[in-house]
């Protein structure tokens, strides 16, 4: 076995890193002051003031980094904390657009006044339902109405006056006929002191009761009256008319007179020219509607059918018209709005206008069912989303970026799925001044300023979020008080200087680096609930490093079945695992299987075999499209490898075959390449492989053992399959050098190693490594371009040189048959 005090083999001090407790300065964590600033993130944090800060075009922000580092929570942080208070925007309104309906007019109040102007509307047209029926009531209303009256009353007395005089004494008498609404005067016979109509009268005649000389003579005067009298009638019609006109401009003066008294207040507070107009468009739609609130004091009339009364609309129908749509009230607000959009959908984006469906069954819509949605209500603010959320939501992503490159948004309805639209209505847009802050990862960040030209325009700020910070005394002390904040915030027991130290060395364990510590601060969080837990059942007065070790164990117990399933087929010998004895071509690989919450490490089998041939180094694995890329490269590499050692004085004549045993899923990634390439030197050279030392590592073309990842795991993962085997004092595992400082092992591994019964050593090239593996020195080039007797290398280089001078004898054998054969056949064609 190789030697304890091997020079590769690493001691225990180095197998994991563990904070001073003397640099704690505490006894418990409530002797801390709480930390609530954003740690580890001094590149994200200058990043998004520097975002903030740029008040030009495009300057929006673009976070990227991985889910569970509490992008969201310090982005929250930053926004409350850097958001000017001073500046708070305006309110937004959507008004009638009384000349053209379907373009409603957008107006702007200053903070606060959205609402006041809305409630001033409010109370001027509750003041109009009130009084205007009153109004119409008055006496001096009902005063002017008869004096109008009158005199039409007596100028048409006049013209019927004029009329009667030319029909006295003629056997005429003038009539009022009702046409209608209308009275018109007409000319009929007077017969017995009765007026008769002339078909009466032309009846009495073809009956012989009345002389038809006389009848002659009645229709023939008749007919000489009529032009005058439809010239009277004319004039009538010209001054009724009139009178009309009269009527409504006494209702319209009367009633512009009371409006504007009420709408007074209205005008001193909102002296705005686009408001003013609005005002104006309102009396002006009033006037023209006073039948309408005329009839609102119109006492109800009794119906075609018994019981059924009718009267004029109710009054939220004839003021529906002139009501304020306040689609943003930043009343409330002290400085600008920060809204962070959970559930990015278009409606609650870039909101919609309602349609809504009338008694018969149509759809219709108006001012009033526009609805803003956290875009147009973060405007002179900040909009945080997740991207991957809006991207998959229909016509998101296209409106976000067409109204950040245009600065407006106009709202409508997004309805994919409804193909009869019954909006018709189009806002006036609205100017934007929002700053977007959307999360994703660094692949989608990358992905879009690729193949999407619009995103490097309208996202012009990275904030790249880190996955760790370094370790320093500053750092530990940084998340001391992180643990002392989630305590006061989260109501958990203090933590003492053990259980602080464990959620540190835990910290860094995630971190995958010996000197640095995982930002994964949420993550974190979890961990010290879960501490708390087994405290707080434990009756502990405060969480220390047995309750978080506990929790941490608790953890992995939760999510590791498949781990221990795969460990029993091992143990019963369903998957051939070796941990003792030696064997020519075969080497224990170590492998990471990543189950989403966890990831454990278990060796696989890998074997090779070697003959005579000109294939080369065959990959089973890529040979039945079972190998990623990655992994294919790493067996080209052993190519390069095996030419620049052995191929330098003859051709490389190898056929092998390289294989991972009872693998039945993908394989992919080179952390094997090194194991591999061991088990064709032990293949070729005929030395056997210590069974009981597995092997992680890359290997490039010069033989250097390169770092992988993982290493943590893999090591426990071989551990723990030894450990069921049952300990020898003989077997470890075999890393590369550049993955020392990335140890982070639990503590039973490091255990063992104090023990002497378990192994870890740490290997820079090939040549360390098989010498480990074998015993035999790998053996370096002489001058020459041999090696030294019975090493390795030397045995691998007289075996690929026989390979090579038996595939020349075969040839060459084989060429003298053929050409033997061949003779006399080509010389007996010549003669032909």
């Amino acid at each position: 076995m190789p030697s304890k005090q091997s020079s590769s083999s690493l001691t225990p001090d180095v197998l994991k890193w563990t904070p001073d407790r003397k640099t704690l300065d505490f006894k418990t964590t409530d002797d801390l002051e709480p930390h609530n600033e954003i740690i580890g993130q001094k590149r994200g944090v200058e990043a998004f003031r520097f975002g903030m800060g740029m008040i030009k075009k495009g300057y929006n922000m673009f976070v990227t980094g991985q889910p569970g580092f509490g992008r969201l929570s310090s982005v929250r942080k930053l926004l409350s904390g850097l958001a000017d208070k001073d500046e708070t925007p305006c309110d937004i309104c959507y008004v009638n657009n009384f000349k053209q309906p379907e373009a409603p007019v957008m107006l702007r109040f200053p903070s606060g006044d959205g609402s006041r102007f809305k409630k001033g509307v409010q109370d001027f047209l509750d003041a109009v339902k009130r009084e205007a029926p009153q109004l119409f009531e008055s006496e001096e209303y009902i005063a002017r109405k008869n004096q109008i009256a009158e005199a039409h009353e007596k100028k048409v007395m006049t013209f019927y006056k004029a009329i009667e005089d030319q029909v006295k004494d003629t056997g005429l008498v003038v009539v009022r006929m009702q046409m209608g609404p209308v009275q018109r005067p007409d000319v009929v016979p007077l017969v017995d002191g009765e007026p008769k109509r002339m078909i009466e009268i032309e009846e009495m005649v073809e009956n012989g009761r009345f002389p038809r000389e006389e009848f002659e003579r009645l229709r023939d005067k008749r007919m000489e009256l009529k032009e005058e009298i439809d010239q009277i009638v004319q004039e009538l019609k010209v001054l009724q008319k009139e009178v009309d006109q009269k009527h409504e401009e006494v209702d319209r003066l009367m009633f512009t007179a009371l409006a504007e008294e009420y709408m007074k207040p209205l005008r001193e507070q909102f002296k705005d020219d686009k408001i003013q107009a609005f005002l104006d468009s309102v009396l002006d739609n009033m006037a023209d509607d006073l039948d309408s609130i005329k009839a609102l004091g119109a006492a109800p009339k009794q119906g075609p059918i018994p019981g059924m009364m009718l009267g004029g609309p109710p009054p939220e129908v004839v003021f529906q018209p002139y009501q304020v749509n306040l689609l943003v009230d930043n009343a409330d607000l002290e400085g600008p709005p920060v809204i962070v959009e959970s559930y990015p959908t278009y409606r609650n984006l870039f909101g919609s206008i309602e349609r809504v469906q009338d008694r018969s069954g149509g759809w219709h819509t108006d001012y009033t069912k526009i609805k803003a949605g956290s875009f147009v209500k973060a405007n002179g603010g900040y909009l945080v989303i997740n991207l991957m959320d809006a991207i998959f939501e229909p016509g998101v992503w296209q409106t976000l970026k067409r109204s950040l490159k245009t600065e407006k948004i106009e709202i409508e309805t997004f309805d994919p799925y409804y193909f009869i639209s019954a909006t018709g209505l189009k806002p006036e847009p609205i100017d934007m001044e929002v700053k977007v802050v959307v999360l994703g990862s660094p692949y989608l960040y990358t992905m879009l300023r690729r193949f999407d030209e619009d995103v490097p325009k309208i996202f012009k700020v990275r904030v790249d979020y880190e996955a760790t910070m370094d370790r320093n005394d500053d750092t530990i002390m940084q998340v001391a008080r992180f643990i002392r904040s989630q305590t006061e915030k989260n109501d958990l027991m203090p933590f003492d200087k053990g259980g602080v130290a464990a959620i540190v060395e835990e910290a860094v364990r995630w971190a995958g680096r010996q000197e640095k510590i995982s930002t994964a601060f949420p993550h974190l969080g979890d961990l010290l609930s879960e501490s708390n837990f087994f405290a707080d059942r434990n009756t502990a007065k405060a969480v220390g490093e047995e309750h978080v070790k506990e929790a941490v164990e608790a953890r992995i117990y939760r999510s590791n079945q498949v781990e221990e399933r795969i460990q029993e087929m091992i143990d019963r010998g369903s998957l051939f695992v070796d941990t003792d004895g030696e064997v020519v071509g075969q080497v224990n690989g170590l492998a990471v299987y990543s189950m989403g919450d966890y990831m454990f490490g278990k060796p696989s089998r890998i074997t090779a075999v070697t003959s005579l041939g000109k294939e080369g180094i065959i990959n089973i694995e890529r040979e039945a499209d079972m190998s990623g890329p990655t992994h294919n490269k790493g067996i080209l590499i052993l190519s390069g490898y095996l030419r620049s050692r052995f191929a330098q004085d003859k051709p490389m004549s190898l056929a092998a075959s390289i294989a991972f045993e009872q693998s039945y899923g993908g394989i992919d990634g080179d952390s094997a390449s090194s194991t591999e390439l061991y088990a064709l030197l032990s293949s070729l050279s005929g030395k056997p492989l210590r069974q009981y030392v597995a092997v992680t590592g890359s290997v490039n073309q010069y033989g250097e053992v390169q770092p992988i990842g993982g290493v943590n795991q893999k090591i426990e993962g071989f551990y723990l399959c030894c450990k069921h085997a049952g300990l020898t004092g003989k077997q470890g595992v075999m890393i590369p050098h550049a993955n020392v400082k990335d140890l982070m092992l639990r503590d039973e591994v490091i255990e063992a190693v104090e023990k002497g019964d378990f192994h870890v050593w740490a290997v820079k090239t090939i040549d360390e490594g098989i010498e480990i593996l074998t015993g035999v020195k790998g053996g370096v080039r002489k001058k020459d371009g041999t090696y030294p007797a019975n090493t390795i290398n030397a045995l691998v280089d007289a075996k690929l040189k026989s390979l090579a001078d038996q595939l020349a004898s075969f040839g060459k054998d084989n060429d003298e048959k053929d050409g033997g054969k061949s003779g006399p056949r080509k010389k007996k064609s010549s003669k032909k």
